[in-house]
């Protein structure tokens, strides 16, 4: 760990922990993010982790620009890593089927697998959550395995439904809305990511894990997903 404290704005600044996307930064994410909460208190405005970085708001009221970063400073001095066995494990089941992952069968081929194969490497692997952002309780995961990692669409989509599985580099996520999108959808689920974050409690949360578990349309439409087929070009 690097610390590194960047201004981001009259009241803002960027810390910077890490230079790289590594599984292992999680635990001094969370320790930071602990750590800077209770140094700032009621002058904390607003604080965000991310892959490497935490971006913190904070009251100019309350502090000066320099205050905050010495607080900062002193707050993250001799830091231990946080027990990531604290985060919620959720199991997300999902339809795999090109009616509704229109990229499937090209993802698979650039892998050079079966789409069989995609869906399986695809479910094999616990995501950590790295990040929230884009969209109300829309989570950035990964590290999706080499193998069947995919750069984003070169254009992209107008729409892609709400629930909506997609790989995108060596991330995966789900989109809690409806909205454009350019990443590569290969399945939809039915659980409701954007109600959860409407009540102001997100299902999912930095530092939380993620399985996914391939369903069959039978017990997709069950629990009340939508089989509307997603056009290619939407």
């Amino acid at each position: 760990m690097k610390l590194r404290i960047e201004t981001a704005g009259m009241e803002a600044l960027m810390v910077r922990l890490f230079d790289t996307i590594d599984v292992t930064n999680m635990a001094w994410i969370l320790a930071a993010d602990q750590a800077l909460r209770d140094a700032f208190g009621e002058a904390l405005v607003d604080l965000l982790p991310s892959y490497t970085t935490l971006l913190l708001h904070y009251d100019c009221r309350t502090l000066s620009h320099l205050d905050a970063q010495a607080r900062v400073q002193d707050a993250l001095t001799g830091l231990s890593p946080a027990d990531t066995q604290q985060g919620q494990h959720h199991e997300i089941p999902v339809w795999y089927d090109e009616s509704v992952g229109p990229d499937l069968e090209r993802v698979a081929k650039r892998a050079g697998i079966s789409i069989a194969e995609l869906i399986d490497q695809h479910c094999q692997d616990d995501y950590c959550v790295f990040a929230l952002g884009f969209a109300p309780g829309y989570g950035f995961m990964g590290l999706v395995n080499d193998t069947i990692a995919t750069p984003r669409l070169t254009t992209p989509r107008r729409h892609v439904a709400a629930g909506s599985v997609g790989i995108a580099d060596r991330q995966t996520a789900i989109y809690p809305l409806p909205s454009p999108g350019g990443w590569n959808v290969l399945g939809r689920t039915a659980v409701p990511l954007f109600e959860h974050a409407k009540r102001g409690e997100p299902l999912l949360r930095p530092g939380d894990s993620v399985r996914f578990r391939s369903i069959s349309r039978a017990d997709f439409e069950a629990q009340g997903g939508d089989t509307t087929p997603m056009e290619e070009r939407s």
